[in-house]
């Protein structure tokens, strides 16, 4: 993407109203108004609230708030270029429930209050497979207590992902640290029983994946 419309797109961002950018000083010193008030001051309702972690084009955050217009949803990345093209389609489409956030992940424990959050999906991330990128890695011990911290309890959380590597890895740590897998599948679209939300909905990059013939893989948790 040429620096023109990314230049584009961040400036429509900053006039749509269904994206958020605050700073991370604004986080971190605890000045950020939305957080505990997400359901009552911008949805406006007090539905499930459901996040997107690195949502990318927000093509899942756009999908599951069109599937369950009973739930609130907000997709999270740290580039608003790429989310850009989600945020405008719920415009366009009229889709309320849908919103984005522009923060870094490890950010968010500042970005929602204690038991704001009902469910996570973390989709497509980077495995981070090189040891001196764990600490990056969005299943890893640490992400998983800042997911602990904003859900409710019993909140779930799901994993889709096309690497083996990261599927292999969450469920190990899952099962040593005592969490309670609900459901594990290796290729969602070979085996059969896969929920609805998991193969109806697909990303751009996940397309292509597919064409390459790489099994997708599923996994929803709780953490208690």
């Amino acid at each position: 993407m040429g620096s023109k419309n990314k230049l584009k797109r961040f400036k429509e961002n900053e006039n749509f109203n269904n994206v958020f950018q605050p700073t991370r000083e604004e986080l971190t010193s605890g000045v950020f108004a939305l957080k505990g008030n997400w359901k009552s001051r911008i949805f406006k309702n007090k539905n499930p609230l459901v996040l997107e972690l690195g949502c990318g084009k927000g093509e899942y955050t756009v999908g599951l708030a069109k599937r369950y217009p009973d739930k609130n949803f907000i997709g999270i990345d740290i580039k608003g270029a790429r989310f850009w093209r989600g945020a405008k389609t719920a415009i366009e489409e009229s889709i309320d429930n849908a919103k984005f956030l522009r923060t870094q992940i490890e950010l968010i424990e500042y970005a929602f209050a204690k038991s704001e959050v009902d469910e996570i999906w973390i989709t497509f991330p980077d495995p981070q497979i090189k040891y001196k990128r764990t600490k990056h890695r969005l299943t890893n011990q640490t992400f998983l207590e800042r997911y602990k911290k904003i859900l409710k309890p019993g909140g779930i959380v799901h994993l889709k992902t096309d690497s083996e590597f990261m599927h292999g890895y969450t469920l190990g740590l899952l099962h040593g640290l005592g969490f309670e897998i609900e459901y594990a599948n290796h290729h969602v679209y070979h085996l059969k029983g896969s929920p609805d939300e998991v193969t109806n909905i697909q990303t751009f990059y996940e397309q292509q994946y597919l064409e390459q013939d790489k099994a997708i893989t599923y996994i929803r948790f709780k953490i208690h």
